[in-house]
């Protein structure tokens, strides 16, 4: 970007003269209650330091308008039910806000206690290692280019992933045993430029500004979720305004875009989006070799039928590619080092809900595609590695919530997947760093699968303190020998006091493996799903009603991990983060013999605190997490996990002086993961794998956020200043066969960015 448009940026950043005016905004919703989604008739709504207020109708809505701009924080309450708190709403003059509300029945009556938290609600499955987020909590989180999951990284038990990239490392497990959810639809990545077989890329395509709240569990989570072993990422969107057409024009880190919403006649609604990045005009500018460039879309509609039935549909979309430059040999030697993906994925559903005498159904009919098109060439552009790929899923999906009393509850649900997988592999007598040969020089595969599962799930409170869940699920993959699998599971929380309780959560849990794992071995039958045996307790206490902190154990054991026969050094749970491709040894697509032998285990201990906007108007988690992983291939050898950090610490918060400003922090600290150090001839030992700690990493982001609010626009501008003091240590290492030398990869250092959205 020009040096005189940043200029101005700062200047209208800081010294506009523009005044926000005495403008005014509303806010409406519905109130169900949590588990039989029925509206609740009277609740109170109370925007908390006004005598603004509201009460729901016969259909659970509300409605209040003539509200000053600013960030307020709501409260929904009605006898018989908790009440709950929902901060950061933001109130502004362009479009209304909408806030939703999920009640639970007040089970616990302790006498003599006087302090009681609306601010941190569980979910009557999830009772521990669980996050809820809003759209404007993930939204000013410094460093986090308004990504989803970068948001996330604060959390206990998250791993740093490498710089520039978005790899969930949960608890020790690879990327590939994280679960994405959207809008009831399972996809397999939501990540532009996604590493296959894996679940990780560089930035996600979710466009936040439709995300009305997430919720992440990082361990122990209940029947109703499978096919992963270590993490669920839930992601809900909001509908479009019902009041007219608007919109907002975004330009942020990466990209610049456009939003669209609004009504489709009484009771419908639509969203839109269409972003697309500039890094190619930067990686241009810049005089890289290679330039990747990416749009993605999102459209969603909402039809309310009657009180009981509505049907929704969405489609997410992503198209991302690589362009190189060969024109010089440094050019040519550069990108001979770089694993080019052009992808096209989307995903794309109908669902359907009916509410029932105390409950509901959901029923949705998905479909996600993911065309891989992945080059790699040597430095004369001889190919290295080609690989054109398809994964298609097609699924139907039921699940059932009926509310049996006010303290038992049943969820239950099925599904099916037809999925097509076809891939066309170029890998010719490739050797790798360890100086083993890989088997396959080329293959061609096409194969149809069949996957189906099934979920019960029975929560019932007793004594009114103690909340169980007990669950059972089944899992089923037709390629392999063993095509059935049961899940049992189960989780309790006891509450001491409403201030402080304690939970437990142990389950077995499945996964299957990858396709592209499966496509290299003709003898399929030598893998079964992966096994994870979840354990779980913790115990977390109100400081404050807005403020809580957290302690929680976790231990996982792992077997029945995909294994390689001609590499027994290696076991798959090691691979899948990083950008993938000769300097990883293409470990991760799984392109050999693999067998079902390998195990670990995963440990650890999580403290957290975590402090929402209130009266006081400071907000911030602080997490440290001290984890061990080991896994054992087929040599026998244990050793650490690859992406083992022992020691991880997090401190995120920010400070809100007015409607206007916002100042906010982040710092990141993690010990290096393990890796094998290359020889002085460039080759890497068997012996010393993964034998040596890279040093630890750790960075410092900030980030100040102003608003102008004007007759029917919003205006938004933010400064994020990554990596203050310009820390380049990076956990990656790889061999210069120019300089004939091992050379530590460096983070990008500081780096500053500015955003704009208006809002209209």
């Amino acid at each position: 970007m020009p040096r005189f448009i940043i200029i101005s940026l700062l200047l209208i950043f800081f010294f506009s003269t523009g005044r926000a005016q005495e403008e005014a905004g509303s806010v409406y919703g519905k109130v169900t209650d949590a588990v039989s989604n029925q509206p609740l008739i009277g609740v109170n709504i109370i925007i908390e330091g006004t005598n603004f207020g509201a009460a729901t109708d016969l259909e659970g809505h509300y409605e209040i308008s003539s509200i000053p701009v600013n960030t307020y924080r709501i409260k929904a309450s009605i006898i018989g039910y908790s009440s709950r708190i929902k901060t950061d709403i933001l109130i502004r003059s362009s479009k209304p806000a909408e806030v939703d509300f999920s009640l639970t029945e007040e089970a616990i009556r302790l006498q003599d206690i006087t302090v009681k938290s609306d601010y941190f609600s569980k979910s009557p499955t999830e009772v521990i290692s669980t996050r809820n987020f809003g759209y404007e909590e993930i939204r000013r989180a410094p460093g986090g280019f308004e990504d989803v999951i970068r948001a996330l990284s604060v959390l206990p038990g998250v791993a740093q992933a490498d710089p520039g990239r978005n790899d969930l490392i949960v608890r020790g497990g690879a990327p590939s045993e994280n679960l994405y959810i959207v809008e009831g639809m399972e996809i397999p990545n939501i990540n532009h430029f996604g590493t296959q077989g894996a679940a990780g890329g560089p930035l996600s395509y979710i466009n936040l500004d439709y995300v009305k709240e997430t919720t992440f569990s990082t361990g122990g989570f209940s029947a109703e979720y499978g096919d992963k072993l270590s993490s669920v990422l839930k992601i809900n969107l909001r509908k479009g305004r019902d009041d007219r057409l608007g919109g907002k024009a975004t330009i942020s880190a990466s990209q610049f875009g456009l939003n669209l919403e609004g009504p489709l006649g009484k009771n419908n609604n639509f969203i839109f989006s269409a972003r697309r990045s500039y890094l190619d005009f930067i990686f241009k500018a810049a005089g890289f070799g290679f330039v990747p460039e990416y749009y993605d879309v999102i459209t969603k509609a909402d039809f309310k039928l009657d009180n009981s039935n509505s049907i929704s549909y969405l489609f997410v979309g992503a198209f991302d590619n690589v362009k190189f430059f060969n024109e010089t040999a440094d050019q040519r030697f550069d990108n001979s080092r770089i694993l080019g993906s052009d992808q096209t994925q989307y995903a794309a559903g109908i669902g359907y809900q009916h509410l029932i005498d105390n409950g509901f159904f959901d029923i949705t009919l998905s479909r996600t595609f993911v065309d891989y098109n992945t080059l790699q060439r040597d430095s004369l552009l001889n190919p290295i590695f080609k690989n054109i790929s398809r994964e298609q899923e097609n699924s139907l999906r039921g699940d059932l919530v009926y509310k049996v009393s006010s303290s038992t509850e049943i969820t239950a649900g099925l599904m099916g997947k037809l999925i097509k997988f076809s891939a066309d592999v170029l890998l010719p007598g490739f050797i790798t760093s360890f100086q083993d040969t890989l088997p396959v020089n080329s293959l061609k595969d096409e194969e149809i699968y069949y996957k189906g599962s099934g979920y019960i799930n029975l929560n019932h409170l007793f004594f009114e303190r103690l909340k169980t869940n007990t669950g059972f699920r089944f899992d089923y993959f037709s390629p392999l020998e063993k095509t059935f699998y049961i899940s049992p599971r189960i989780s309790a929380s006891y509450s001491l006091s409403e201030l402080t309780s304690l939970n437990a959560s142990g389950g077995i849990y499945y996964q299957s493996p990858s396709y592209i794992w499966l496509a290299a071995d003709e003898n399929k039958n030598n893998l079964k799903d992966i096994r994870a045996d979840h354990l779980v307790v913790g115990i977390d206490h109100l400081i404050r009603e807005d403020a809580v902190v957290k302690l929680e154990a976790f231990y996982k054991w792992y077997k029945d991990y995909p294994a390689s026969l001609l590499r027994p050094y290696l076991i798959l749970s090691n691979t899948g983060a990083g950008f993938a491709g000769s300097d990883d040894n293409f470990s991760s697509f799984g392109l050999e013999p693999l067998t079902d032998g390998g195990s670990g285990r995963s440990r650890g201990l999580e403290l957290s605190a975590q402090k929402k906007l209130s009266d006081l108007p400071f907000y911030g988690i602080a997490s440290l997490t001290y984890s061990e992983t080991r896994f054992t291939p087929l040599d026998g050898v244990t050793r650490p996990g690859g992406y083992d950090q022992k020691w991880i610490l997090n401190l995120s918060g920010g400070y809100k002086f007015n409607e206007r400003w916002e100042a906010s922090m982040r710092f990141r600290f993690a010990s290096g993961s393990p890796y094998t150090p290359f020889e002085s001839d460039g080759r890497q030992l068997v012996s010393r794998y993964l034998s040596i700690y890279y040093d630890p990493l750790h960075s410092l982001d900030i980030r100040v956020d102003r608003r102008w609010y004007f007759s029917s626009l919003t205006l938004i501008t933010y400064v994020d200043i990554q990596n203050i003091y310009n820390n380049k240590r990076s956990n990656s290492i790889r061999w210069n066969t120019r300089a004939q030398t091992a050379e530590k990869g460096e983070a990008i250092g500081i780096l500053p960015t500015i955003g704009l959205s208006l809002e209209f």
